[in-house]
């Protein structure tokens, strides 16, 4: 045995659980023979915040009867599909130029002793543990290469997993395209006997944890338990793969990108990755975390983005509404392709996705009333309407209410405190 668990070891192989039904990952072949639509999830995020003045709805205009304001004009076709939600903040965020970090988890970067920086789950992979275990991908991190001058912050994606470790994204067209639709050229065979290995270490591997658990302090103990969770998190990826790992992935329904595309071009061919990606059920989960810098260099914006980011009347204040314009068109093209494809039941992809845009910023240094856009059939709730809640209600309850109405049964999620009675639909 010790023999065979040093050559595990030198051969480098990841390390994997024996698969386990129970997990559910069988039942994928059975869903692919229902004509019912699935139900899909879709975060989009973004840095820098938007323009207080100008991109905000009026507050005295609420419920359905409300004017689009200048930053969201461009969505107007789609007014009656939109919801639009003020007063929503994620009381424990405290940095001013970090836009995503804890947009979609709500959680107290101070909450674990010692620690000066902790995170938990985003509401996109409590989305994915509820509704993907049936796609080929349980969830898709998309992301772009221009992190440092969109207003970000810490992390790989909008994505973080039950640990509240990032997620890594795919941060550019090309990278996603493949990923979603070129099969492996590495034979069948070859394929299964590396899986076949990997088992084989994690055997290995698990005895020796089990082996030295007696005995640990305390702070070694957690550190094991993070390790051994973490192994888990490796099984569970990997058993999705040997399930799919004879069925070709589907065709796509979009041609290759051109390698190069920033800014406003990127977001464009993202987006439509976006729609093929959902359209063949390729996933039913995704996050996105938009480009800002390089979306207005593609707009001849010569201001910085930080730069805008801390506006005044002139030609910051005049970038910073060019970019809520642009942002708002792109997604109006969006919601455009979504409604555009038609599914078994009739109805459209967009009918049966639940959309979610903003940011973890309002404007400048200001963390309070997130910028928030709900859209799509997929969580039934109340569309076509202007929300002012009450200030700094959480932004997490926002969340909770997607999550449940999408028929995922969690009693809470970040720093939530009920769901948005407004929005249940």
């Amino acid at each position: 045995m010790n023999s065979r668990r040093r050559f595990l070891r030198a051969t480098g192989a990841c390390v994997a659980l024996p698969l386990l039904e129970s997990l559910g990952w069988r039942r994928f072949a059975a869903a692919a023979e229902s004509n019912t639509p699935p139900t899909r999830v879709l975060f989009l995020g973004f840095g820098w915040g938007v323009t207080n003045e100008t991109w905000f709805p009026d507050v005295k205009q609420t419920g359905a009867n409300w004017e689009l304001s200048a930053g969201l004009k461009p969505l107007a076709r789609h007014q009656k599909d939109i919801t639009v939600v003020q007063g929503c903040s994620n009381r424990f965020s405290n940095e001013a130029h970090w836009g995503s970090t804890f947009w979609l988890t709500g959680a107290n970067r101070y909450s674990e002793p010692g620690q000066s920086f902790h995170n938990s789950i985003s509401a996109d992979q409590v989305a994915a543990a509820h509704l993907g275990a049936n796609s080929r991908f349980a969830s898709l991190q998309l992301g772009s290469a221009d992190v440092v001058n969109s207003g970000h912050g810490p992390g790989l994606s909008l994505a973080w997993d039950q640990r509240g470790k990032p997620l890594a994204g795919l941060d550019n067209p090309v990278l996603a395209f493949h990923r979603l639709f070129s099969d492996d050229t590495m034979p069948l065979a070859e394929r299964q006997a590396m899986l076949s290995q990997k088992r084989s270490v994690l055997d290995a591997v698990l005895e020796d944890a089990h082996r030295v658990q007696r005995g640990l302090s305390q702070a070694d103990a957690d550190k094991l338990g993070e390790y051994l969770q973490s192994i888990r998190d490796i099984e569970v990826r990997l058993s999705k793969d040997e399930q799919w790992l004879s069925v070709p992935k589907a065709k796509p329904p979009v041609n290759e990108p051109k390698p190069g595309l920033a800014g406003k071009f990127e977001i464009e061919v993202m987006y439509d990755l976006i729609v093929a990606a959902l359209q063949t059920d390729s996933t039913r989960v995704i996050t996105y975390r938009q480009p800002v810098g390089t979306l207005l260099q593609s707009l001849d914006v010569k201001v910085a983005p930080h730069d805008m980011s801390h506006y005044t009347p002139g030609d910051r204040m005049a970038a910073s509404q060019k970019r809520d314009e642009a942002q708002s068109e792109l997604l109006a093209k969006l919601i455009d392709k979504l409604k555009a494809v038609k599914e078994a039941d009739g109805r459209s992809l967009f009918d049966h996705t639940s959309l979610a845009f903003g940011s973890n910023i309002r404007t400048i240094h200001y963390l309070d009333n997130c910028p928030t856009v709900l859209a799509g059939g997929g969580a039934n709730i109340k569309l076509g309407q202007h929300l002012v809640l009450a200030k700094d209600t959480p932004l997490c309850n926002v969340w909770l209410t997607l999550l449940r109405g999408f028929g995922c049964d969690v009693p809470r999620h970040g720093d939530s405190t009920d769901v948005v009675k407004e929005l249940v639909g």
